[in-house]
Order: C-alpha cells, then sequence, then structure tokens
C-alpha cells in the first residue's frame, strides 16, 4: 500500500457531512430493495484493518468530480479520453493505481480485472484506472500504464496522471477525490454520487451485489 505524506492529505478541503448530498446516498441506500444496499465499507471491504479511516480520506457521498486527466488509452491501447459526466445513469468502478505499487499488483489489478471481465459489455457499467503517480516517477510512467493494460489484459480505458508542483507533487485525481493512495478503488453510483472509497474492495462481493441490482 501507497500512501503520500499526511501533509498532502491535510491541505485538501475535507468533505462538509451537512451537504445535502449526504443524505441523498443515505435515502438511497437505506431504501433501494436490490443487494446494493449494502454497499458499504463493511460489506466491501478486505478485513484487513488497512481500511482508510472516515474524515481522513475520499468523498464519500459527495458528487463525484470529473476527472482532469489528458492521457487516456481505449482497451487497444489507442488515444482515448474518458469523463465521468457523460457516465451520469452507469455504474462506474474506478481503480488508482501505480506501477511500483506492491498492493496493486497483489491486489487491485486481480481485483480489476475480475469486474472489468465481469462487466465487459454490460452498457449499464463503466470500468476504468487511473495511474495517479505522487513517487515514483521514473517508474509510474506513461508507458507503464499499456504494459499493465496488457499484462493483466484489461479490456478497459486506462489513464496516467502524475503530480505536478503546483499541487505538492500530487495528480489531480488524488486532489479531487482525497485519495489515501494505491491501490484505491472508487465506486460511483448511477445518480453521480461516489458511493464507494477506499483502499481496498472485496471484488467478488462487488462483483454479486451489483449483478443482483442491475439483474
Amino acid at each position: 500500500m501507497d500512501k503520500p505524506a499526511s501533509k498532502h492529505v491535510d491541505a485538501v478541503m475535507k468533505p462538509d457531512p451537512r451537504d445535502p448530498s449526504v443524505s441523498t446516498r443515505r435515502r438511497f441506500l437505506g431504501t433501494s430493495a436490490g443487494a446494493m444496499a449494502t454497499l458499504s465499507l463493511a460489506s466491501l471491504g478486505v478485513a484487513t484493518g488497512r481500511s482508510a479511516r472516515a474524515g481522513e480520506y475520499g468523498i464519500l457521498d459527495q458528487p463525484a468530480p470529473e476527472l482532469q486527466v489528458d492521457y487516456w488509452l481505449d482497451r487497444h491501447g489507442k488515444p482515448t479520453s474518458y469523463s465521468i459526466g457523460p457516465l451520469r445513469g452507469k455504474w462506474v468502478f474506478l481503480e488508482c493505481f501505480q506501477n511500483w505499487c506492491p498492493g496493486c499488483h497483489s491486489h487491485g489489478f486481480p481485483t480489476l480485472k475480475k469486474v472489468a471481465d465481469a462487466f465487459d459489455g454490460d452498457d449499464r457499467v463503466s470500468v476504468a484506472a487511473v495511474q495517479t503517480v505522487f513517487e515514483g516517477f521514473g517508474s509510474n510512467t506513461r508507458e507503464a500504464v499499456r504494459e499493465l493494460q496488457l499484462r493483466y489484459e484489461l479490456p478497459i480505458p486506462m489513464g496516467h496522471d502524475p503530480g505536478t508542483p503546483e499541487r505538492e507533487g500530487l495528480p489531480s485525481t488524488m486532489v479531487h477525490y482525497r485519495t489515501g493512495g494505491t491501490p484505491w478503488a472508487i465506486v460511483i453510483e448511477p445518480g453521480g454520487t461516489v458511493a464507494y472509497n477506499n483502499y481496498y474492495i472485496d471484488g467478488d462481493k462487488f462483483v454479486a451485489l451489483l449483478k443482483e441490482e442491475l439483474g
């Protein structure tokens, strides 16, 4: 698990629990008749004690910000684009990774592969991954994105988002989604609200829950 320096996280604004979107998601979870009513950190997180602490990371219950990533490859390795806005009405599974991150290879990519294969061709679900580089810039390169796409046979768009001096070395995705490091899983529900935000997610449970919800 790769984590940034705490000063970087502290510099990012924390979500306001009074925001109306918080109660919107709670109503969604509380009234859904489907299995996604159990879409929570407790049900999908792996019991390793490495879950994100509430309030420290993530923007759970908040509207999903647009991605400001200008380098994307489609499933065939060709240049493309990817935006959150046009995906409204779909479930979105977004994995943040770094090439040199051990946890990404031991858990992040296998989980991503499982989710990507499960919903490949399903227009109701969009799966993507972004290399959010905040360290190891010589190893976590653009070229690595395609190499990883091929190594894990990922049929999804993948992006590269390196940190900049203006953001104290943090990538924009990390700043706007308040990710705690890599690997990091983000789930956005069809209404555009972040429904899951954590280091680890149980891929089998997520696939089963979402398939039941979609019917």
